[in-house]
């Protein structure tokens, strides 16, 4: 009886270990976890993933700084430009997602983002309607860089004298942002009607979209989960030179495919940034005690064309590249010479940081992150980072311009940032303890069967012991003849 108890435990504990190394080669229960991530990961109606989709839960800030100059007059003159830091002036945003509609049998999702900003005083360093920043006067500028050269060269330079406009100017912070009336422009605007009269950086953004999208659902493959294909009626751009840099690639950054690895890129479409563009694999974390992937702009992204040939397609006019770090996106902002960079020239050119003087460039304050689950493909904390720049120069046919140096000209830097709130992250935690127990079976069999395997040997040696121990007289018969 002893001798079968110790072959079933023998053969059970022997069962046990092969079944279990044989489901982790096989990843028979990733493999079923996997499944069900990518078939509940589509974008369908009425679930949960949907739902998230479109009204986003976590909170979104906003947050402004602006490069208040303190020696205008000695700029014009040819000095450094010594600039100071203000801000944040914080706006808590909001951005559902409105007007959806399922296109191709549920295969394409069509929808406008339209985003409103409500200021947070508790979270901001002043009164946006009272603090003033002295400023580059983007206005003059873009009218004079418009007008140069051409018959409207003396009536610009006419109304700049008229109006006492030059090269900077003092304005609040709200108008600055969300717009202000301006004299030149507006003048400009009764010959040129499609000339704004109105300029703000972030004029008619406030509770209005930038387009509508098309995103594919997922349905037919995970990996399309969310992934733009159309912006305002176009499946790629037309303000670059080369048909790769006109392509839109990527999701809109706030959602992505499951089951994300270290080795792939990560591509985002962005209207700020008027392009594509991918990020890379950084470095493993934990947010709210979630697994998490950083992945940051490649600095292949806004590399100089001799590190990366490709961005050539950048360079517009065709050439005329401004160097690594800046992009020249005046083709998209009516002509305005708009310069976009990482806040304070990060991982730019030495050269744009050297220019301006209260340029401090730091890792952890101005890279642009996303920490993304791999396994969900969720977002659990962002921040991107973009500073508005413009191009100034002197111009002899505006004596406005002075002897100002040829200057990336910083006016401020946004920082776009959310954070995963409790309840949502308490419940991904949920869903990632479920996989866990699911993917941890065949850890658990081997557990099981290697306790077998011990009990074994302890029962076998046992046994071996015994029958070692006893003595001749005790294995005599008890009958003897």
């Amino acid at each position: 009886m002893k001798s079968l108890c110790l072959v079933t435990v023998g053969v059970l504990a022997m069962t046990l270990l092969i079944a279990s190394i044989s489901l982790l080669v096989a990843h028979v229960f990733q493999t079923v976890v996997d499944l069900q991530v990518k078939q509940g990961t589509v974008l369908k109606n009425g679930t949960e993933t949907f739902e998230a989709w479109e009204d986003p839960p976590p909170p979104v800030y906003m947050q402004f700084y602006f490069f208040n100059v303190s020696n205008p007059l000695e700029v014009l003159q040819g000095a450094t430009p010594l600039v100071e830091e203000i801000g944040p002036y914080t706006y808590r945003e909001y951005r559902p997602r409105v007007h959806v509609q399922f296109l191709d049998n549920g295969t394409k999702v069509s929808a406008l983002n339209p985003k409103t900003y409500v200021f947070e005083p508790e979270k901001s360093v002043g009164d946006p309607e009272v603090d003033l920043i002295r400023t580059i006067n983007i206005p003059a500028v873009t009218a004079m860089e418009w007008s140069r050269s051409t018959p409207l060269q003396f009536a610009t330079e006419v109304l700049l004298l008229l109006y006492q406009e030059s090269l900077f100017t003092v304005r609040s912070v709200h108008q600055l942002l969300w717009g202000y009336r301006d004299r030149l422009l507006s003048t400009i605007h009764v010959l040129h009607p499609e000339i704004d009269p109105v300029f703000g950086l972030f004029s008619k953004m406030n509770g209005s979209d930038d387009g509508e999208y098309v995103f594919l659902s997922g349905e037919t493959n995970y990996l399309n989960f969310s992934r733009i294909v159309e912006w305002k009626g176009k499946e790629s751009l037309n303000w670059w030179t080369t048909e790769a840099c006109n392509m839109i690639n990527g999701t809109d950054g706030t959602s992505f495919h499951p089951l994300i690895s270290k080795d792939e890129n990560i591509y985002i479409f962005s209207s700020d940034f008027c392009r594509s563009l991918f990020l890379v694999f950084d470095s493993s974390g934990a947010v709210a005690g979630v697994p998490t992937f950083r992945f940051v702009p490649s600095s292949m992204v806004f590399a100089n064309t001799s590190v990366n040939p490709a961005n050539a397609g950048f360079c517009v006019p065709a050439g005329n590249c401004p160097g690594t770090g800046v992009l020249n996106v005046s083709v998209c902002r009516q002509g305005a010479p708009i310069f976009l960079s990482a806040p304070h020239f990060y991982q730019a050119d030495p050269k744009f940081v050297e220019d301006i003087e209260g340029m401090h460039p730091r890792k952890e304050y101005h890279e642009t992150f996303l920490d993304i689950n791999p396994l969900t493909g969720l977002v659990l904390q962002a921040a991107k980072r973009m500073q508005v720049n413009v191009h100034v120069r002197k111009l002899p046919e505006f004596f406005e311009t002075g002897n100002i140096r040829t200057l990336i000209f910083p006016v401020m830097y946004i920082n776009e940032s959310v954070l995963i709130d409790e309840a949502s992250a308490s419940k991904l935690r949920h869903v990632l303890l479920e996989a866990s127990v699911v993917t941890g079976i065949p850890f658990v069999i081997m557990a099981l069967g290697i306790v077998f395997g011990i009990v074994f040997i302890v029962l076998a040696c046992r046994s071996q012991r015994i029958s070692e121990e006893s003595t001749e007289e005790e294995r005599s018969p008890l009958i003897r003849t």
